[in-house]
């Protein structure tokens, strides 16, 4: 538990670290999950134009949480996942509806135009925010336990032995 409480308190570092949820447009669609392996590229090619560290993520069929670290002075996270969403959409081939108004402005209409953003205060609001992140899978009946959802950081906190590897639903 001791090294658990170390490893989180290093997460916590001067530079600002938020939690963000995006969301598509069409609740109802499986976009990010089936494309995941292009919402990764579009997150990689940003961290390295733009560096962040990423704490924490989980990819749902329709939304996403993600927990980053800027670095000291840096806050322009917005301007980063703007570029995120329109590296994923132009990567997808059109199957939305548009609006006027989105079409007017070149937007694909995939992403809801707005994201919450957090910023994490302590160490303790850090822990719950990363509860959050990788129970999510569980709390919207995707799976029954958090290490059987395979778009989760989850599993790497659980290598790095920050969480036990039946914490979010039982193991057998």
């Amino acid at each position: 538990m001791q090294a658990y409480r170390r490893s989180y308190r290093r997460l916590c570092e001067p530079g600002g670290t938020y939690f963000f949820t995006l969301t598509l447009e069409n609740r109802r669609l499986d976009i990010l999950s089936r494309h995941i392996e292009a919402l990764r590229h579009a997150i990689q090619r940003e961290k390295q134009q733009h560096p962040f560290c990423m704490l924490a993520w989980v990819v749902l069929p329709d939304h996403l949480h993600m927990l980053w670290r800027l670095q000291p002075g840096d806050t322009d996270y917005s301007n980063r996942i703007r570029r995120i969403k329109a590296h994923f959409s132009r990567q997808l081939p059109p199957c939305e509806q548009t609006s006027s108004s989105r079409r007017n402005k070149q937007e694909r209409g995939i992403w809801q135009r707005r994201f919450w953003e957090h910023l994490i205060r302590d160490e303790e609001d850090l822990r719950r925010h990363l509860d959050y992140v990788h129970y999510n899978p569980v709390k919207h009946g995707y799976v029954e336990r958090a290490v059987d959802w395979p778009h989760s950081s989850f599993h790497h906190f659980v290598e790095r032995g920050l969480y036990p590897r039946d914490w979010g639903g039982q193991v057998e």
